[in-house]
């Protein structure tokens, strides 16, 4: 069980990784265009980015802890939720304008066909 939580837990952070990084990179500017003294102007995206790094983290730290209880070939596949997830946030937060297209949510539905298809445990 605790394998699990550990293994949704990253799901849930790589998820929300990918959401506040997309929310933080258009407001960012090039590399070359920041100096310090224009740091102060471009706060909100920079925490936005380490916080989107900091979620990166925390799921590779619950990554390998569920790595210790489970074996790979049960926690892989539950790492493709997280195409769901970001597709779900993507699509329904308007702050990222994305729009729903049918080809999208068959595709999001194979992957749900997929997951139970790899993981439901086989009948004897």
């Amino acid at each position: 069980m605790k394998g699990l939580a550990f293994a949704l837990s990253s799901v849930l952070l790589v998820s929300l990784a990918q959401l506040v990084l997309r929310a933080a990179m258009p407001e960012l500017p090039a590399l070359s265009e920041i100096s310090s003294l224009q740091m102060a102007q471009y706060l909100k995206p920079l925490l936005l980015l380490c916080a989107g790094l900091g979620a990166y983290a925390l799921s590779m730290l619950c990554w390998m802890l569920a790595l210790r209880y489970l074996p790979l070939n049960r926690l892989y596949p539950l790492l493709s939720l997280s195409y769901v997830l970001v597709w779900l946030g993507a699509i329904s937060l308007p702050m990222f304008g994305e729009t729903f297209r049918w080809s999208s949510f068959t595709g999001v539905l194979l992957i749900i066909f997929g997951l139970l298809c790899v993981s439901l445990p086989r009948r004897k």
